[in-house]
């Protein structure tokens, strides 16, 4: 072997060493999101389904992957269903998780929920990076990325996350170590399962704002959804989740309606459904009314379950063997993870919604 040949070869072997070091010590720097703030995990677990033909698509914040139970959208309806939230999803990350989710179905029906048309830029780089690491790589990806970066913040950092994660090795836990390359699911067909409950007490009041209106960025991308949905057939379905804060203003409503009625959308605000939802603030929700526990995210999902078959024809897919049996792990997970939670927060199991309704 000449000189040259030899230099070539350990030039090539000295890069490759140092890739995989990098690779490896990018893996172990990441936040894992497996506990404590878990919401981090949601977007990339849709990638790990087995089956993505799903019937209904939800996006958006925590309204409506703390709010509403694809399980029971199953099991009452046969409606095959995942939610696309992560915290605090902003309409242009949900414009492009949406696109994202089209490169592997179409959906009859995706449902949005309205709340983050308050903001016309992203607020946090940690909210961004809780919706858009978790994406594969592709073109939405990308759009995702340059729609929702800060000032302070560069793409590169996206491309490379050890560039922004390098300074964590004062933050490390065992939880690095350990979910360096598969963490457990944490979410439920996107769905986040809390039974413990704080009920509501008293209701914050808004402070009075100088300007209602809804952004142009905000418009911009709810347009673009809108159209997004029309070209491929789909039902876009637009909903208000009934947190009681933040305040949702009459002003917000008002411009939601408008819109709606413009293009003819179906809207439902479940704050002002919550009778006929049958939610009752004083059981069903686990943190004073910010977002529904185990028997609000039932509740609602049995009576939006009923509107998205009957009205918008949503189809039943029970009866086909292989929905069937990932269903069938899917509620094991999710009824082990109740008796999980329930030990954890003392919560007599037999109280729950789920099992009252099961002895009728």
């Amino acid at each position: 072997m000449t000189k040259k040949r030899t230099v070539f070869l350990r030039v090539i072997v000295s890069v490759l060493l140092v890739c995989f070091a990098l690779y490896f010590l990018q893996k172990l720097l990441m936040p894992k999101y497996v506990t404590g703030i878990v919401e981090g995990a949601f977007v990339a677990e849709y990638y790990e389904e087995e089956n993505k033909d799903f019937d209904v698509i939800f996006v958006g914040d925590c309204e409506v992957y703390e709010n509403f139970s694809p399980v029971v959208l199953w099991e009452k309806y046969g409606i095959n269903s995942y939610i696309r939230g992560s915290a605090e999803q902003y309409i242009w990350q949900s414009y492009y998780l949406l696109e994202d989710s089209l490169r592997y179905h179409v959906p009859q029906a995706v449902v949005f929920n309205i709340q983050s048309l308050q903001f016309n830029e992203s607020q946090n780089e940690a909210y961004n990076r809780m919706s858009i690491e978790g994406m594969e790589w592709s073109k939405s990806k990308i759009g995702a990325i340059n729609a929702s970066m800060t000032e302070e913040e560069h793409f590169l950092d996206y491309v490379f996350p050890i560039l922004r994660y390098h300074s964590r090795w004062n933050e490390l836990t065992e939880d690095d170590f350990k979910y360096m390359f598969h963490s457990p699911k944490v979410s439920y067909n996107g769905y986040f399962m809390r039974v413990d409950t704080r009920p509501v007490e008293t209701v914050p009041e808004g402070n009075a704002l100088a300007d209602y209106s809804f952004g142009d960025k905000a418009w911009e991308y709810l347009d673009k959804m809108r159209e997004l949905c029309k070209e491929n057939g789909i039902q876009l379905i637009l909903v208000k989740a009934p947190s009681v804060y933040p305040t949702w203003y009459e002003q917000y409503e008002q411009q939601v309606e408008d819109y709606a009625s413009k293009y003819d959308l179906p809207y439902y605000n479940f704050l002002e459904l919550t009778e006929e939802a049958g939610i009752d603030y004083s059981t069903d929700t686990y943190d004073a009314g910010l977002h529904m526990n185990i028997n609000g995210a039932e509740k609602l999902a049995e009576y939006f379950g009923k509107i998205l078959s009957e009205e918008y024809g949503i189809i039943d897919r029970r009866g086909n063997q292989e929905l069937d049996d990932i269903w069938a792990e899917n509620i094991k997970e999710y009824e082990e993870e109740i008796d999980r939670q329930c030990e954890y927060y003392q919560v007599d199991k037999n109280t729950l919604y789920r099992y009252r309704e099961s002895d009728k």
